[in-house]
């Protein structure tokens, strides 16, 4: 009988990466809603690995106690754990990192490592999204499906990650040009608020930047919206 695979995300990038290499499989599953993923589905299924691209909710035990469940985070585990690793790591100075593929378990990102591939982090988020999701479509889930490695506790230096919140999308009169620039990249990409100056009636949005050198002199470009608040 063949093994059965579902994936489980929300984002678009990952699921046009669904279409382009699973939509014609019997063996492969997708789930982008919450409710799908519950145990009497599941157990219609009987996958032997649910991979998570890009999750917003808690896997609840009773699923990966019964399952193999792989997490892709955008670090180097265990450094990095927690939210908007992306973020975080670029407020850092990070040009580079790892995705880690991790087993689920009852911790947040502590789980066993299956295998790790190098991330450049060049460009705005939505470019480094879509970098990713090739990696982890290309590389990592054929290699976990035809090697099925197993994995190997976290090792090194624990460094946890708080999740950043909508007021920290603000460009701020200390930010020089190239945290100026790191700041609307950033968050540049689907569910994240854009960078941003707020005023007291007016707001100002920027996406889509560009560092340039004209006249000798640095210069940071960006689309912008303004309206009131």
């Amino acid at each position: 009988m063949s093994k059965k695979y579902i994936i489980a995300t929300i984002k678009e990038w990952n699921i046009e990466n669904y279409k382009k290499h699973f939509n014609k499989s019997d063996l492969f599953h997708l789930i982008t809603d919450k409710k799908q993923l519950n145990k009497q589905e599941l157990d219609k299924i009987g996958p032997e690995y649910i991979f998570f691209p890009h999750w917003s909710w808690i896997i609840p035990e009773e699923i990966w106690r019964n399952y193999n469940c792989v997490v892709f985070h955008m670090t180097d585990l265990p450094y990095g754990r927690g939210g908007t690793p992306l973020q975080n790591l670029i407020i850092r100075g990070f040009k580079k990192t790892k995705i880690s593929a991790i087993k689920v378990d009852g911790g947040i990102d502590t789980g066993d490592v299956y295998m790790k591939n190098e991330l450049d982090l060049g460009g705005k988020a939505s470019e480094i999204y879509k970098r990713a999701s090739d990696i982890i479509f290309n590389e990592m889930i054929p290699f976990i499906i035809s090697n099925n490695p197993a994995p190997r506790q976290q090792s090194g230096k624990i460094v946890s990650f708080e999740r950043l919140k909508p007021s920290q999308s603000q460009i701020t009169d200390d930010f020089d040009l190239d945290k100026i620039y790191d700041q609307i990249r950033m968050l540049d990409a689907e569910g994240y608020p854009q960078a941003c100056i707020e005023l007291e009636k007016i707001k100002v949005d920027f996406s889509n930047a560009d560092v340039k050198i004209i006249n000798g002199k640095k210069i940071v470009t960006a689309n912008v919206q303004i309206y009131e608040k």
